[in-house]
């Protein structure tokens, strides 16, 4: 693909999670966030946005996430479980999307806070719409997610390569 071939990143959160007694690492979702994943994966789906890979947390709740997002998707695309988005700093973030192939031209991240919004912000230099003010003033809650667009490969991600296109929460 050329230096100019259009790339689409899509950053997830996780739904809510359960507050427990279990590490972190191992929290499943609560009620709630089993309402909100597929509402995102619908979203996503409406959005028309075909994924070729998606690089999901290895946390449980990302897998749940994903579990229950994927399915309200025309199709499911190649999935990587990835340890190193539990807890990735925006550096790290930044890094594993380098790390991309270039056939891939839509890639979804299902990670969590405060890396997807640090990474989100970091990318956009411009966006569509609202879009900018509303992900400032929202933040980036539970099954929150940010479409953000850029031309080149991977390995140019660097701050404010892209614009927002979109910009989604539960309670849209």
């Amino acid at each position: 693909m050329s230096a100019d071939t259009p790339r689409r990143i899509v950053l997830l959160r996780h739904a809510k999670a359960e507050w427990s007694q279990e590490s972190d690492h191992e929290r499943p979702l609560a009620e709630r966030g089993r309402m909100e994943a597929p509402m995102a994966g619908r979203k996503l789906a409406d959005s028309g946005i075909v994924f070729d890979l998606a690089l999901c947390s290895t946390a449980v709740r990302t897998r749940e996430t994903w579990k229950l997002a994927v399915h309200e998707m025309p199709q499911r695309p190649r999935t990587v479980y990835e340890e190193r988005l539990y807890d990735a700093s925006l550096g790290e973030l930044i890094a594993l999307v380098d790390e991309t192939p270039d056939d891939v031209t839509n890639l979804l991240v299902i990670g969590h806070n405060p890396g997807m919004h640090a990474l989100a912000d970091a990318l956009s230099g411009s966006g569509e719409g609202d879009a900018l003010a509303r992900m400032a003033r929202g933040g980036f809650p539970t099954a929150a997610f940010a479409v953000v667009e850029f031309s080149g490969s991977w390995k140019t991600v660097e701050h404010g390569v892209g614009r927002l296109t979109e910009y989604w929460t539960p309670n849209d």
